[in-house]
């Protein structure tokens, strides 16, 4: 094939969670969860409407995003359509609560008097999820995930929150898949090595994995690919910009993995503007289509905070990218031998 690789229904059925398939293309929503800038409730709306009107149809929040603005913000929009029309994603793990004097912002949401508590217990999932399903105007989400364990995160104390998640929040979160209060159940994560070390000893439906199997980068996420394929996990590949690194028209950003990019980052991005321009294709587009030729790969979501946005990336989607740009990329060494292409 010579021509382009092909294009990408956002909407097409992809891998499913127990029977229920996700758009090829999801709706990440931490940015309409005032991430790093405020939105406005009506340019929120108009975001969630318009992924919807364009064939996107699994969307994905978390109480974290915007201390559960995202989560208001999806349920209000989403209400007046039918519910089997598009899927849900939440997460567990942290608890909300009010705090009035709170505004500095450091974890990234512009929203005052609220924050963020890790909470990992039995009653902190219960009562996390409880919370989201009201924000979310629904009785149940098709996927629950536990958000945000790992070492990567918690530090020196990664071995009592996973101690913690093993005993009580898979166990709950298994109990409310059985209830049919969430239909699949997995984990949300930035690093493969909770991955590596929690699969064998807990089974999973999902991981959504960020920034770690995209286009930029696919060598800290083999072990999980690989895994995931033996034991049937889908695999949700988010972040697919890496912070936005490779979401820029003709040039890169500036951050990667939430932080100013340093300068071998940035040298290493600059390759593939410069290999992709020489193939004629759009990194941005490039960069969508390339996590969804791995089989593992159910979906790959995308934050989305305004209707333009959804139309880039929609657009990016079912752009044709031509053949020789996975070669081309592959013989400047910028993707690992064996990475499926499209």
């Amino acid at each position: 094939m010579t021509a382009s690789a092909r294009t990408e229904d956002p909407g097409k059925a992809a891998t499913g969670l127990r029977g229920r398939p996700l758009s090829r293309l999801s709706f990440g929503g931490a940015p309409i969860g005032n991430l790093y800038e405020s939105v406005d409730d009506t340019m929120a709306a108009a975001a969630v409407m318009h992924a919807w009107q364009q064939g996107i149809r699994h969307f994905d929040t978390a109480p974290y995003y915007g201390y559960g603005l995202s989560e208001s913000r999806l349920g209000a929009t989403l209400q007046g359509l039918d519910r089997d029309s598009y899927t849900l994603s939440t997460k567990v793990g942290r608890r909300i609560e009010a705090d009035a004097g709170r505004s500095d912002h450091a974890d990234g949401f512009v929203v005052d008097g609220r924050r963020a508590c890790f909470d990992y217990s039995r009653d902190g999932v219960m009562r996390s999820l409880e919370a989201s399903l009201k924000r979310l105007r629904t009785d149940h989400v098709e996927l629950l995930l536990l958000h945000d364990i790992g070492a990567l995160t918690h530090g020196a104390h990664h071995p009592q929150v996973f101690r913690q998640a093993l005993d009580e929040a898979l166990p709950t979160m298994a109990e409310l898949r059985a209830q049919g209060v969430c239909g699949a159940i997995g984990i949300g994560v930035n690093e493969e090595a909770i991955c590596l070390e929690l699969m064998p000893r807990f089974p999973l439906d999902a991981i959504m994995l960020a920034g770690r199997y995209t286009l930029f980068e696919q060598q800290h996420s083999q072990g999980v690919m690989a895994m995931a394929m033996v034991q049937d996990v889908a695999i949700l590949a988010a972040g697919p910009y890496n912070s936005g690194l490779l979401g820029g028209a003709t040039t890169p950003g500036h951050f990667y993995n939430y932080a100013p990019a340093d300068d071998a980052v940035l040298e290493r991005a600059r390759r593939f503007y410069e290999v992709c321009a020489q193939a004629g294709s759009e990194v941005g587009a490039a960069a969508l289509q390339f996590p969804l030729a791995h089989p593992a790969v159910a979906s790959v979501v995308c934050g989305l905070r305004s209707a333009a946005e959804v139309d880039s990336a929609v657009t990016r989607l079912q752009a044709g990218v031509p053949a020789a740009t996975w070669s081309a990329l592959r013989a400047a060494g910028l993707l690992l031998d064996g990475a499926p292409t499209p």
